[in-house]
């Protein structure tokens, strides 16, 4: 298990820059995973640390070796791609072994790596099969095999579950989590998908414009965000955003939400109006004549989402049990604790206390 640090890390194509003056730290043994929309730059940050990509500026270490110059080859890196990137004419053992083989190792030793991995993740019955006989999971599972024999002391995943059905992202969600646990390996994953980071990672770091926005454990992100983004991207369905007015002592909110609260001591006295959000499991609605109606209420089974008339161009999301479930068009009251109220600058997006 090594540490992966990246100092100062930027990349340019021509003129523009997609990646600005990354620093940060990977713990030996930590599950890491990169989260942002698309483009943000956590791929092409991935393929740095792998060597597939030079950066135009900084330096990459893995243990106590500086990379930075490196050949992937030569980075003990191991990395899981989207597509899988199996050879179609080789059998599930060849596509594993292949790497070694390349590398002149020894027929028992590979036969002895390959066996491990294929218990590791239960490929023993699909050794001689090849990658067309096989589901996307076993594919999947088959590229992850091909990283573990290569004794790779890095993971690096670039989105691998994007191209399964839900059901199988959820098993291959639980495998990868449980190798982790096994193999106790550094491991980088890279994903779109917050749910993936929330319910995996040890660290998560948020990505935009190829910046971090925040680094730090699942609940700390979901608890305590920096800023808007990080508090709309982290969680699900997203926190509910809407203006508030700013006067001396309070926030003053939508007039559908009848409520002043407390204003943030960190909120500057020339400014006269800021964001507020908060989360829909923090919301409850009571039916109430002459409210605010329910436009519409998704069924979920365990639970529901609620869609309330806000303002002009803003719903309300409220997430709600389904013994609590109240009729589309149903007038109510909205009810909250302000302590579950986020306060943000509407020009940066920087998180007032």
């Amino acid at each position: 298990m090594v540490n992966v640090n990246l100092s100062g890390v930027t990349k340019s194509f021509g003129s523009v820059e997609v990646i600005h003056g990354i620093n940060l730290e990977i713990q030996s043994g930590e599950f890491c995973v990169f989260v942002g929309p698309s483009g943000c730059g956590k791929s092409t940050l991935l393929r740095i640390i792998s060597g597939l990509e030079d950066p135009t500026d900084g330096t990459i270490s893995i243990g106590d070796t500086d990379v930075t110059q490196l050949d992937p080859a030569a980075r003990g890196v191991g990395m899981v791609f989207q597509n899988y990137a199996l050879y179609p004419h080789m059998t599930v053992e060849q596509n594993m072994s292949f790497g070694l083989r390349m590398n002149n190792t020894a027929k028992k030793e590979i036969q002895k790596r390959v066996s491990e991995a294929a218990a590791i993740l239960q490929l023993e019955n699909y050794i001689k099969r090849k990658p067309s006989s096989l589901s996307g999971g076993q594919r999947q599972r088959v590229a992850i095999g091909r990283a573990i024999v290569k004794g790779a002391e890095v993971f690096l995943f670039d989105e691998p579950l994007s191209n399964l059905d839900a059901e199988l992202r959820v098993e291959m969600r639980i495998e990868i989590a449980r190798l982790h646990r096994e193999l106790g390996a550094t491991s980088i994953y890279v994903t779109h998908d917050q749910i993936e980071a929330m319910t995996m990672a040890d660290k998560i770091v948020v990505l935009r414009d190829g910046k971090v926005e925040q680094v730090g454990r699942p609940l700390d992100l979901y608890n305590n965000p920096e800023n808007k983004f990080v508090a709309g991207f982290i969680g699900s369905p997203g926190m509910n955003f809407f203006f508030g007015k700013v006067s001396s002592k309070n926030v003053e909110l939508p007039k559908l939400l009848n409520k002043k609260v407390k204003k943030p001591k960190s909120v500057p006295l020339s400014l006269s109006q800021i964001i507020v959000g908060i989360r829909p499991q923090s919301i409850n609605l009571h039916p109430k004549e002459n409210g605010p109606k329910i436009e519409l209420t998704e069924n979920l089974g365990n639970l529901s989402y609620s869609y309330v008339k806000l303002e002009q161009n803003s719903n309300l999301t409220v997430e709600m049990p389904t013994h609590k479930i109240l009729k589309n068009g149903t007038p109510v009251e909205i009810s909250f604790n302000e302590n579950d109220l986020f306060f943000f600058d509407k020009v940066t997006g920087a998180r007032y206390r």
